[in-house]
């Protein structure tokens, strides 16, 4: 006979957070093409909070109705642009 495990805290919020990331992937493969949802994948492995930055627009625009189709890679690729910052430039004259 086994002993119940008491229950953890931590388990619900980790059940949570995966429900919460499954929603968002199902939403996201509604919002994105293909292509456009590999090359999300993509960056989310180069820089997350990059790609959390992009799904959070996207999710938003979607739910407030400025979104009503699924973004083609080219589109994506310029929402990208947008969301980035500026990189600065640092300039160092000697004389």
């Amino acid at each position: 006979m086994s002993v119940p495990q008491p229950h953890q805290p931590g388990d619900e919020e980790a059940k949570k957070r995966e429900a919460e990331a499954a929603m968002r992937q199902r939403v996201l493969q509604v919002l994105l093409e293909p292509q456009a949802r590999q090359r999300l994948m993509n960056i989310r492995l180069v820089k997350p909070e990059l790609a959390a930055a992009v799904e959070n627009y996207l999710i938003n625009a979607a739910s407030s109705g400025r979104l009503n189709r699924a973004l083609t890679d080219e589109e994506l690729k310029q929402i990208l642009q947008s969301t980035q910052q500026p990189k600065k430039e640092f300039r160092i004259d000697r004389r």
